[in-house]
C-alpha cells in the first residue's frame, strides 16, 4: 500500500479502546502503511511510564490528579463492564485463553514497527504530564502540527 497514511486520535484512556488502536496500527504497519498516532487528554495515559512519574515541580492538583490516573497501559481500565477492575481481570484471561498478547505487547510492536506517537502540549500542560514521564518515542506538538499531520493521511480515526 504505497504512500498510503493512517492518524489515529487517541482520547480514550481505556484498555479496550487502546487496544483496538494499537491492533489498526500495527496492522496498517504490517501493510506498508504509514501511521502517526496523536494523544489528547485521557489517551496520554497509554503512554504514560510508571518508572518515570515525577510529582517535582508540579502543583497541588497536578500532584492529586498524577496520584488519582493510570500509571501506564497496564493500570487502563474498561470502557464498559470494568466493574472496579474485576472485568478487565475476566478480559485479560480470556485473552490468555485465546492466546492474545496484552496491550503492553502492541505497543511495544507499534515502536519497533515505526508508529509515530504525537502528544498534545496543551492536554500535557493542563494534566500536568511532563514527556520526561511518557515513552521516549513521544514528540509533542501543538494542535495546528497535529492537524497538517491529519491532513495528509488517508484515513483519520477518532478513539
Amino acid at each position: 500500500m504505497e504512500n498510503k497514511k493512517i492518524n489515529l486520535l487517541m482520547f480514550s484512556g481505556e484498555y479496550d479502546k487502546a487496544l483496538a488502536a494499537l491492533i489498526l496500527a500495527n496492522a496498517a504497519r504490517e501493510i506498508e502503511v504509514e501511521v502517526t498516532m496523536f494523544f489528547a487528554f485521557w489517551g496520554l495515559f497509554l503512554l504514560r511510564d510508571p518508572n518515570k512519574m515525577t510529582l517535582e515541580d508540579k502543583t497541588t492538583y497536578e500532584k492529586m490528579f498524577s496520584l488519582m490516573t493510570p500509571k501506564g497501559p497496564n493500570e487502563l481500565p474498561l470502557s464498559k463492564m470494568n466493574f472496579s477492575g474485576l472485568g478487565k481481570e475476566m478480559l485479560l484471561e480470556m485473552m490468555k485463553d485465546d492466546e492474545a498478547p496484552p496491550l503492553i505487547d502492541f505497543l511495544n510492536g507499534a515502536v519497533k514497527k515505526g508508529v509515530r506517537f504525537y502528544g498534545c502540549k496543551l492536554s500535557m500542560e493542563i494534566m500536568g504530564l511532563k514527556k520526561e514521564e511518557l515513552i521516549p518515542e513521544l514528540e509533542v506538538m501543538d494542535a495546528k502540527a497535529y492537524l497538517k499531520d491529519a491532513l495528509t493521511s488517508d484515513i483519520q480515526l477518532f478513539i
